[in-house]
């Protein structure tokens, strides 16, 4: 059986990807294919831990080192118990943040560096790299303000904290945009960025057009 395809969505919170990913996952369906659908943190019941550690405010004294060992120890489940097992059987995986949301967020937001996130990426992860990375750049005063709203509307409707990142001061989140820009550049043939402040559909209109050419170029139809 041919292996499946690994595509990921990236972007700072608030910039569309959780909404974009439910609109791909739909447009395969249609199409005759069946996602498997996971996210970071998360996707996993030792995952949703993890993630519920990581993203609650009340963890606002977390070292970065051990932000970014749980990041990988919540990578290392996900990989082991369902994108591995996924992409052997010969389905497609989409995933809602990956490695490069390590390397931005922790390498570039805390200022660890990308080298230090790629060696243990290359350690834990057996070096798996996902064959097309999605990354929606809208700009950062939009993306921030979206992530604040919904973190606030969230949070009044269920008591549940995701907010602790948002929190971080707008320099933070510079170093994030700057470092998945430096990402991009570096690895062109996997990451297609969808930059601009754009609308839902236009958005999906070329997320369309770019997983529908690695398709054609993976021969799956």
């Amino acid at each position: 059986m041919a292996r499946g395809l690994f595509i990921t969505l990236e972007g700072l919170d608030g910039s569309g990807k959780t909404t974009q990913l439910k609109r791909l996952a739909a447009w395969m369906q249609k199409r005759g294919s069946a996602p498997v659908i996971t996210r970071q943190p998360g996707g996993t019941a030792t995952g949703d831990r993890i993630r519920e550690l990581l993203l609650d405010s009340r963890s606002a004294g977390l070292a970065p080192m051990a932000e970014m060992a749980l990041m990988f120890a919540d990578r290392a489940q996900a990989i082991a118990e369902v994108i591995e097992p996924a992409l052997a059987g010969g389905k497609i995986v989409l995933c809602d943040r990956f490695t490069d949301s390590t390397e931005a967020y922790q390498g570039g937001g805390r200022e660890i560096g990308s080298d230090t996130v790629l060696e243990l990426h290359r350690l834990i992860c057996g070096d798996l790299q996902p064959d097309l990375t999605l990354l929606l750049l809208p700009s950062l005063e939009i993306s921030l303000s979206r992530a604040r709203r919904r973190n606030d509307r969230d949070t009044a409707r269920s008591g549940k904290d995701e907010g602790r990142f948002e929190q971080e001061q707008d320099e933070f989140h510079r170093r994030v945009w700057e470092k998945y820009r430096e990402i991009a550049a570096r690895e062109p043939d996997r990451v297609v960025t969808i930059e601009g402040d754009l609308n839902i559909d236009e958005v999906h209109e070329q997320i369309v057009e770019a997983v529908a050419m690695r398709l054609s170029e993976a021969h799956v139809v």
